[in-house]
C-alpha cells in the first residue's frame, strides 16, 4: 500500500513537471489564459519578422560604391565635390624586343615625363578575356562574299575558324588594357555665372580643360617612346566599367552588342544621334509612301 502511494505521488510530480515544461494547463481540461497565447504569439511574430527582415535585405553594392559618383558624361566621371576624373588609354610598345639604346631612349621618356608633371596621375591596369569572335565574323564575311575561292580554300578557311573558336574557349586568355587617370579638382567659387546652368557648364569646361591639357602633354611625351595615348570617351568609360563588374560575361555579351541593339537605353526615348533619327524618319515616310501606293493599287 505504502509502494503504490509513493508510485502515485512519483506520477503526480512527473506530470506536473511534463506539463509545465511543454507550457501547458496542468489539467487537461482547462484551456489556455490568453496571456499564454499572447506570449506565443508574440514570439511566433519576433521570430517571423526577423526572418523577413533578414531576406529583404540586400547588400547595395553598387550604391556605396558610386555613391560619390555624380555624373559620367563629357568624356570625364564627375564626383559631388566637383572632382573630375578623365581617362586615357596608352598603347604599349613591345619593350623587350627593343635593343638596349632604344629601351634605354623609352626609360629616359617615361622619366623626363614623371620629373615635369607637379599633378597626380594614376595607373590603372584592367585583364581582359581575349575576344576575336570580331575578326573570326570577317573571315566568314570575307569567304561568303568571294566567288573565286575553291573548295580547298573554303574547306581551309572554315577548318581555321573552327581552330580559332577552340582556341578562343578551351582556356581562358587575356589581354592587358593601360589607362593613365587625370583626376582634377575646380572650385566653383572662383567662376562667375550668372545662373546655376551656366555655373554648371563652366565648370565642366574648365575641368574639361586642364585635364585635356594634361591628356595631350602625356601623349606628346610619349610619343617619342612609340606609345600613342588616346583619350577615352563616355562610351569607352562606360566600357572599362563594365569589363570591371563583369569579367566573364563580357565574352559573351559583348558591349559593342548592347550599344547596337540599344539594351542600355532605359526608355524607347532615348537621348538618339540626328543621323539615326533622319534615318528613322526616312525609314517612316517610305513606309507611309509604300502603304499608300498598296491602298491605291488595291482601290
Amino acid at each position: 500500500m505504502k509502494d503504490l502511494l509513493l508510485m502515485g505521488v512519483f506520477s503526480l510530480v512527473m506530470w506536473v513537471f511534463y506539463r509545465l515544461m511543454l507550457k501547458e494547463p496542468i489539467l487537461p481540461w482547462k484551456e489556455k489564459t490568453s496571456t499564454d497565447f499572447a506570449v506565443s504569439n508574440v514570439k511566433r511574430k519576433s521570430k517571423k519578422k526577423k526572418h523577413e527582415v533578414g531576406i529583404e535585405q540586400e547588400p547595395q553594392l553598387f550604391e556605396e560604391l558610386f555613391e560619390e559618383v555624380k555624373d559620367i558624361s563629357n568624356h570625364m566621371i564627375r564626383f559631388n565635390d566637383n572632382s573630375f576624373t578623365l581617362i586615357g588609354e596608352v598603347e604599349p610598345v613591345n619593350y623587350f624586343l627593343k635593343s638596349q639604346d632604344e629601351q634605354e631612349a623609352i626609360d629616359t621618356v617615361f622619366e623626363s615625363w614623371l620629373a615635369s608633371i607637379n599633378y597626380q596621375v594614376q595607373y590603372y591596369f584592367q585583364n581582359r578575356f581575349i575576344d576575336i569572335s570580331e575578326p573570326i565574323e570577317n573571315m566568314r564575311k570575307s569567304m561568303r562574299d568571294s566567288e573565286d575561292l575553291n573548295e580547298a580554300a573554303l574547306s581551309f578557311g572554315e577548318s581555321m575558324i573552327r581552330d580559332l573558336v577552340n582556341w578562343q574557349t578551351q582556356a581562358p586568355r587575356y589581354e592587358t588594357k593601360r589607362y593613365l587617370v587625370f583626376t582634377h579638382k575646380i572650385n566653383a567659387h572662383d567662376i562667375s555665372a550668372d545662373s546655376p546652368e551656366e555655373l554648371d557648364e563652366k565648370v565642366i569646361e574648365k575641368a574639361f580643360a586642364e585635364l585635356m591639357r594634361r591628356l595631350n602633354a602625356a601623349k606628346s611625351q610619349f610619343r617619342k617612346a612609340e606609345m600613342n595615348v588616346t583619350l577615352l570617351p563616355t562610351e569607352g568609360i562606360y566600357e572599362l566599367l563594365y569589363h570591371t563588374f563583369n569579367r566573364r560575361k563580357a565574352v559573351k555579351h559583348r558591349f559593342k552588342d548592347i550599344i547596337e541593339q540599344e539594351k542600355n537605353a532605359l526608355y524607347a526615348t532615348a537621348d538618339q544621334s540626328d543621323e539615326r533619327i533622319e534615318a528613322v524618319k526616312e525609314a517612316i515616310e517610305e513606309n507611309e509612301s509604300i502603304e499608300e501606293a498598296q491602298k491605291e493599287r488595291a482601290s
